[in-house]
């Protein structure tokens, strides 16, 4: 079942993030809490979920950001794409993608983008069977400590 997560899904999508690139498991604190209560409660912030027998199996994000150009047409960004390691294969990210989709389409985005810091062809080939492409964009990226 693919479905946005809810405020009961933090540990589960919490363990699901030791597959992506995350080597342990942020401990309880109150900006844990806030971050997310914030995640949860923002109506452009959507936190997909694929559950497989009540385990969730693969998840991404999808975020709205509104935008002034374009025909004031917002776009999705997407992140943190993930599948446990045992459920790869299956179709499961690429449905939790496809549900990112239906969103962009609902609130008439006019772009959907993602990045990946994967140079792994069986990776790049993931998102270009989901629809994505390389050549359009060039990203850069700053990172901050």
């Amino acid at each position: 079942m693919i479905r946005e997560a809810n405020k009961n899904d933090l540990q589960q999508i919490l363990e699901l993030y030791l597959y992506l690139h995350e080597d342990s498991i942020p401990e309880e604190s109150q900006q844990l809490k806030d971050t997310w209560n914030s995640i949860i409660n923002d109506e452009n912030h959507h936190l997909i979920v694929c559950e497989q027998d009540g385990h969730i199996v693969a998840s991404c994000v999808c975020v709205i950001i509104p935008n002034l150009t374009r025909g004031v047409r917002p776009y999705a960004f997407i992140e943190n794409v993930v599948t446990h390691e045992a459920y790869r294969g299956k179709g499961y990210a690429t449905a939790c993608l496809d549900y990112a989709r239906q969103i962009a389409e609902e609130v008439n985005c006019y772009k959907m983008m993602l990045l990946t810091g994967s140079k792994q062809e069986t990776t790049l080939n993931f998102y270009r069977n989901a629809g994505y492409n390389s050549a359009d964009k060039t990203a850069f990226i700053r990172w901050i400590d």
